[in-house]
């Protein structure tokens, strides 16, 4: 079965020509306070929207239905595109003076929501400019959502293909009998929480600019700010216990908020394992957190109290919102703090990390080898949510897991390979893979100082950890390109 190459770039020149929309509203930003700078984003506008017709209409008539490895090829090339083009006002835009592999990273960091910034001195820019960038995090919040519910699903891949396959729960079935149903029935939860973060950040004290641009990351999980200092440029325990809130709730299956929304009932929270699990991680390590601080005197309890809850979930959701110095607390807590991103948010949400269904797979998988030690003949079988898992989801699991490890070393070597430390390289390339941002090290703050091979690398990276590694990989497999 070769590829159709045409269908393929039929769809792609549709998708890239409404992207070029999405540049006109930091236009209208830009008018609105007259910061000068909206012809880059026309000129982006103009380049985008020429390149997606130009690939559109010598195949407009290409009508055929997408197949598996076509869907694959989309996907890929899909996002992709989207991070080069996204990139281009922050190209164009000259005082920022970025490279090419700099505007491609931080339109990356964007659409994947991973929020890891290169660029110093927001607090200066232009308001378009912070806005895109703001904008950016939520539409590849939205896009996160349809993909991993709509899409993903249909090719056989991604977490929520764990919920259709085997488990108990809302993604066991369709959520509508449509998959245009379905989008729409997750934009409407969206664009909901949206809307209330907003309302929230600016009845706490944020002014209405800031406070929808906050809105989009949060619920994004993305963690770009307007500010350098992130959150905590506000210094308000309100605006950070607003963000904790936001950050909880999209960091949730929301295929699980569309069926409490509909059954008007919140025992599907209480009912589905994994967000169990996903409150008791962010519990459990707020509360060493909490403890390791107090007892090292670093702060008093109210005050590591409430640090502590705010960067466990910021960076355990991988949203990367940060009020404190957290890479210079004490003892393990940085590292520990980044382990947690690892296993990020629910299936079917906008966080990142290897999601939380699969490290609970793996956990029960491990519990049931010690049985088997005990008890060899016995016959064990994972459950989740009171439904056993077959073992080929359980050996799908594995090679995720595997593929994940394989490609964090490799791309920490390659970093290191580049004259990086081993904590930066380290953290750099966790807190990318798993689309987090901040990292330790020489990227706690911000990406600046890394060059443009690292850079290259690292957007890599981003897109491997926002389509779930296997997406991408299979593209690179002789078997997918066999006719």
């Amino acid at each position: 079965m070769t590829i159709q190459l045409k269908v393929v770039q039929r769809v792609l020149g549709l998708l890239l020509a409404f992207f070029s929309f999405t540049m006109l509203t930091p236009v209208v930003v830009s008018l609105i306070y007259r910061d000068g700078a909206s012809w880059p984003f026309l000129g982006a506008f103009a380049a985008t929207l020429s390149t997606g017709l130009l690939l559109y209409f010598p195949v407009r008539n290409e009508k055929a239905q997408l197949r598996l490895r076509d869907g694959f090829v989309t996907v890929v090339l899909f996002w992709s595109v989207l991070g080069i083009f996204g990139g281009l006002p922050f190209l164009l835009y000259t005082p920022l003076d970025l490279s090419i592999a700099a505007a491609i990273f931080e339109s990356m960091s964007g659409l994947t929501t991973t929020g890891a910034t290169l660029i110093v001195g927001l607090d200066l820019l232009p308001k378009s400019i912070l806005f895109y960038r703001q904008q950016m995090q939520w539409l590849g919040g939205m896009g996160i959502i349809v993909l991993a519910v709509a899409i993903l699903p249909m090719l056989g891949i991604g977490g929520m293909q764990l919920y259709r396959a085997e488990s108990s729960g809302p993604g066991k079935d369709k959520l509508t009998p449509r998959i245009a149903g379905t989008a729409k029935a997750l934009w409407y939860i969206y664009l909901g929480l949206t809307i209330s973060c907003a309302i929230a950040y600016a009845l706490a004290g944020m002014s209405l600019f800031d406070a929808i641009g906050h809105s989009f990351s949060t619920v994004a999980i993305g963690g770009f700010s307007t500010h350098d200092a992130s959150i905590g440029y506000y210094d308000s325990t309100k605006i950070e216990m607003i963000a904790v809130v936001f950050m909880v709730i999209s960091g949730v299956n929301f295929a699980l908020h569309f069926m409490v929304a509909k059954g008007r009932s919140l025992r599907h929270y209480l009912a589905d394992e994994e967000f169990r699990v996903y409150i008791g991680v962010l519990l459990t390590v707020t509360i060493i957190s909490t403890a390791y601080l107090y007892f090292t005197n670093t702060s008093d309890g109210k005050t590591s109290f409430h640090d502590s809850l705010f960067h466990v979930v910021s960076i355990g959701t991988t949203t990367g919102f940060t009020s404190a110095e957290y890479f210079n607390w004490p003892g393990f807590l940085p590292v520990l703090l980044l382990f947690v991103s690892f296993i990020g948010g629910c299936a079917g949400s906008t966080g990142g990390g290897m999601k939380v269904i699969r490290i609970l797979l793996l956990f029960k998988q491990g519990q049931r080898e010690l049985q088997r030690l005990l008890h060899p003949n016995a016959k064990m079988v994972v459950k989740v949510g009171g439904r056993p898992m077959s073992n080929k989801v359980i050996d799908v699991v594995w090679g995720f897991f595997a593929a994940y490890v394989a490609l964090l070393v490799v791309f920490m070597l390659l970093l290191m390979a580049d004259g990086q430390d081993q904590e930066t390289a380290f953290s750099a390339v966790v807190a990318c893979l798993n689309n987090l941002g901040p990292g330790l090290g020489a990227v706690a703050a911000n990406y600046s100082t890394l060059g443009d091979f690292a850079f290259s690398i690292l957007s890599i990276a981003m897109l491997f950890g926002r389509l779930e590694i296997f997406t991408l990989l299979v593209l690179f497999t002789p078997a997918f390109w066999k006719k």
